[in-house]
């Protein structure tokens, strides 16, 4: 399901929710990287996308790609938990890849914990393909594992 969601670019007063979305839904259990700084700088970089949706709680789920000549990485993805299965992130993810494909994008790649089964199966539902798994990924802690889709002919 694919929800008929309301996605707008986020502005510099929505970092403070996506921080805190991304510390509690993303980089529990790692130190704190995604900080309220680093996001209004990506929500500022012209190189970046950064999706919302919002809904009577706020921030229910958004997206941050960065796209580099043909390249794009989907940095972040989250759903608040009582949102989630609901079709947003769905919703959120092909709007960026859409945006991606608009900058001339010819590949999407993306990192997930190893021990994410839902959001692995997530992507993999979407035509992402595991490529590698890598002890260590995350703060040197974390396994993880590198996905990608090709939107274009593959190189």
């Amino acid at each position: 399901m694919i929800a008929d969601a309301a996605i707008r670019l986020a502005t510099a007063a929505d970092a403070a929710g996506i921080a805190r979305m991304s510390r509690d839904l993303i980089e529990h259990g790692l130190p704190w990287r995604w900080t309220v700084e680093r996001v209004t700088r990506t929500i500022r970089d012209p190189n970046t996308n950064v999706a919302i949706v919002d809904d009577r709680e706020g921030i229910a789920a958004f997206g941050i790609m960065f796209h580099a000549e043909d390249d794009a990485h989907l940095l972040l993805l989250a759903v608040r938990g009582n949102a989630q299965r609901t079709g947003i992130g769905s919703a959120v993810l092909l709007w960026l890849e859409a945006a991606a494909r608009t900058a001339g994008a010819r590949r999407i790649r993306v990192e997930a914990r190893i021990d994410n089964d839902a959001a692995r199966s997530f992507y993999n539902e979407h035509g992402y393909h595991e490529r590698v798994i890598r002890s260590g990924m995350y703060s040197s802690a974390l396994a993880g594992v590198r996905l990608e889709k090709w939107l274009r002919g593959e190189a």
